[in-house]
């Protein structure tokens, strides 16, 4: 492991952070992107860019060094993105677009930077963090949804593609987990529909986001779970792993839609409430 290089987006905080602390435990030479700096990272002797996903130039500057440097990207993970909720006709177009540049072409635009030179090599390892998010839909969370259904799409896609060529692509998906993301999501959520006609809903699920973000997974065992799909021999197509993640897709396959959605209708209205109620001082 010593001899690989990974490259991994939104490396300061959350799973980024835990996956780069995992990958360099595991001897692996990483560097960590994001868009602001990480000198406590870098005082434990890992290797920081600035990096900006949604930016082309900077994604380019942000490969050529590495390759500069090092010679090869052996891993990628592609982990930047945040949740923004909110009902379908209240979230501006604007931010609609702005997510899927940050948790979907941002992503794939690094693939295409990087796919090159693992090709040439022969190897290489794609990691792609899409959600639990990726194989349900809720209401609220459309636009986010729909960017973690892109990336489980493309990933399919480009997993067939690039494999004659040595190279793997994975997706890991994560339920809940305990980061700064339940509290933006809750933030983008009161501020898109927390006024006017689905304002009972969009606060009753900003105050559960916030809540369950309490007693999510811890942003650790994700970052183990990234090092070993990115170091393995033979790496699963998928990592299912977090808060709710099982018995949530376990729901959402087994049960009717129309059961489903009077589920959420009656969650939405009441759930916010109750926790409330019960959340610790």
């Amino acid at each position: 492991m010593q001899n690989l290089v990974a490259l991994v987006t939104g490396g300061s905080a959350g799973i980024g952070l835990e996956a780069v602390l995992a990958l360099r435990a595991a001897g692996v030479t990483v560097y960590a992107a994001a868009r602001r700096p990480m000198p406590t990272l870098e005082e434990r002797g890992i290797r920081t860019l600035t990096l900006d996903v949604t930016d082309d130039d900077s994604l380019q500057r942000g490969v050529a060094a590495v390759l500069h440097r090092e010679g090869r990207i052996d891993i990628l993970v592609n982990n930047a993105g945040y949740g923004s909720y909110g009902a379908i006709e209240e979230v501006p177009l604007a931010e609609a677009r702005r997510q899927f540049e940050v948790n979907v072409f941002g992503a794939m635009r690094l693939t295409q930077l990087v796919l090159p030179h693992m090709a040439e090599r022969g190897s290489g390892r794609i990691i792609n963090i899409s959600s639990m998010g990726g194989r349900f839909s809720m209401a609220l969370g459309g636009w986010y949804h729909a960017t973690k259904y892109a990336t489980e799409a493309l990933s399919d896609a480009l997993r067939q593609e690039v494999r004659p060529f040595g190279i793997d692509v994975v997706l890991i998906e994560p339920g809940l987990v305990h980061s700064e993301w339940p509290k933006i999501a809750a933030d983008h959520l009161r501020t898109a529909s927390g006024l006017g006609r689905y304002a009972t809903m969009a606060q009753n699920f900003a105050t559960a986001l916030e809540v369950g973000g309490g007693v999510a997974t811890d942003p650790a065992v994700i970052g183990r779970v990234v090092a070993r799909a990115a170091t393995c021999r033979r790496p699963r197509t998928r990592y299912l792993k977090g808060f709710g993640a099982l018995p949530t897709l376990i729901a959402f396959s087994v049960l009717p839609d129309r059961v489903v959605d009077a589920t959420i209708r009656l969650a939405l209205s009441r759930l916010g409430t109750v926790l409330e109620l019960v959340k610790p001082a």
